[in-house]
């Protein structure tokens, strides 16, 4: 038995300890009181479990032991329930466990019977640790030189002593929660800042033909279940902007819509990116950084370029999309998300399954609902829609004001092929505005680099004959016919023979 006087002491310096107490502090003073408990009741070992969001589990969270041996299993980490189920039930059901002799243990004690053996342990008692009404774990105590006859009396006291160190955990959880809300509300504070700026820029998806018709319907139908969508199309064809119609269609919209680019970052930076990263975790990593998982729980996360993602990561990342569960680079404390998945990529994935560049159990768990984006070049009829989308859209950021798209130039659009899609559309048209000095639009195309030194703008005139010469030289200056001129550029023959003679073409 303890003297009265020296346990009076400790439970009063235990109390005052954590009074205005750092939480990064906490464990460290626990530690300390876990030996002066041990000292005091005279045991070899005392030790807390600390219960996790689940109410399942416990784990082993602070171990003092008068005599560390290195084959001893019981270490700080430890899940209680995968190495000891008896001691695991008991404290599921709020149970005081007292163990005076190991002969006292039930037959289905069998897995503490033989660690105790084996780690020479006499007697043990634990008890559940209680801040007011709420079970935050279970603090215990080993004898290991000789049995011990446990008596009320040490099971008040570690019961007082249990509840002062459970309201210090508390203290501390929601100490980290608050810290956790925090750097959540900071990093959310750059996606917001993004929505708002793309908020004022084109955010709906223009057009009326068959094919964007269609894919409008099939975002509609999914918006709403929360489903993981993948998102497959050419370049420029609007498939970050479809993403963004899906979450602001979906429960999810009153968040933020968190977006990562698999195909801009390093191996090393892009997991960082994704799944976060603790201070030191690699060279240069000298901040705790917050993943986009975690920033996008309870809302959608978008990612940009799937087929980019590095092959050693995709295990990593199937995993989450699984379970919901990660751990940041260098931290070893598991984390649970729930968020709703957009991917998009330009890539042919089933062709990168069959190259072994990207695994086939995540190709597969991220095409549950396919919507394919289709090109421009299939859907000319949303051309004029598109480039008069455009003009307003950019007047105000320009400064100019168009109030005509010449025929010709709508013809001449609508004739391209365009193999940047509807952001090379825009561009042009940006481009055009800038240098266009009346409310006329005139086109100017943009030179692709050359070796050759070639004037930086052509007008619309020059590159549609230069087209159309182009075209006849292949054709054989035929106009006519299947394969002829006419049919390649999509014009009618009296239409491509009179825009010959207005451009002064002429076969040689």
């Amino acid at each position: 038995m303890t003297d009265s006087s020296s346990f009076e002491t400790l439970l009063a310096e235990t109390s005052c300890r954590f009074i205005n107490l750092d939480p990064d502090r906490i464990d460290g003073e626990i530690h300390k009181i876990l030996k002066q408990i041990g000292n005091l009741l005279s045991v070899d070992r005392c030790f807390v479990f600390h219960i996790d969001s689940s109410r399942r589990r416990h784990r082993v969270t602070h171990l003092w032991t008068r005599r560390e041996r290195p084959d001893d299993p019981f270490v700080v980490g430890t899940v209680v329930q995968e190495g000891f189920p008896w001691v695991g039930e008991k404290m599921l059901h709020r149970q005081e466990i007292l163990v005076n002799r190991l002969d006292e243990l039930p037959p289905d004690a069998d897995s503490e019977r033989a660690y105790c053996r084996d780690m020479g342990i006499k007697s043990f008692l634990m008890l559940p640790m209680y801040s007011q009404d709420l079970i935050v774990g279970l603090i215990g105590v080993d004898a290991i030189q000789s049995e011990r006859q446990w008596h009320e009396k040490d099971l008040r006291r570690l019961r007082l002593l249990g509840e002062i160190l459970a309201n210090a955990l508390i203290r501390k959880q929601k100490d980290q929660e608050i810290l956790k809300l925090k750097e959540r509300l900071e990093a959310e504070n750059i996606y917001l800042r993004e929505e708002a700026r793309l908020s004022r820029e084109q955010t709906d998806i223009v057009g009326n033909s068959a094919p964007i018709r269609r894919v409008l319907a099939q975002a509609e139908q999914v918006a709403a279940t929360g489903s993981t969508v993948l998102i497959l199309g050419e370049t420029g064809t609007g498939k970050q902007l479809l993403a963004r119609m899906i979450h602001r269609l979906s429960k999810l919209r009153d968040r933020p819509l968190v977006t990562v680019n698999c195909g801009a970052l390093s191996p090393t930076l892009i997991e960082a990116e994704l799944f976060g990263k603790e201070k030191g975790a690699y060279t240069g990593a000298v901040n705790k950084q917050i993943g986009r998982f975690e920033i996008a729980d309870g809302s959608t996360l978008f990612l940009d370029e799937i087929g980019e993602l590095p092959l050693e990561i995709q295990a990593k990342f199937l995993r989450v999309l699984e379970n919901g569960e990660f751990e940041r680079l260098g931290g070893p404390k598991t984390i649970r998300v729930r968020a709703r998945i957009i991917a998009a990529t330009n890539r042919d994935l089933s062709q990168a399954v069959r190259d072994g560049t990207f695994r086939e159990d995540l190709f597969y768990r991220l095409n549950v609902f396919p919507i394919t984006l289709p090109p421009l070049r299939e859907r000319r009829g949303d051309i004029p829609l598109l480039a008069w989308a455009f003009v307003k859209e950019l007047e105000i950021a320009l400064g100019r004001r168009i109030e005509q798209i010449p025929k010709a130039g709508m013809d001449f659009l609508q004739a391209q092929p365009w193999p940047g899609n509807v952001r090379e559309l825009r561009n042009l048209i940006e481009h055009s505005m800038i240098l266009s000095r009346d409310k006329r639009l005139e086109l100017f195309i943009a030179d692709k680099p050359s070796t050759k030194a070639t004037k930086p703008n052509r007008s619309l005139r020059e590159v549609e004959k230069d087209h159309i010469s182009k075209v006849l030289k292949e054709r054989g200056w035929r106009v006519r016919g299947r394969n002829g001129a006419a049919e390649i550029l999509d014009l009618k023959p009296s239409t491509l023979e009179s825009r010959m003679k207005k451009l002064g073409i002429r076969r040689p």
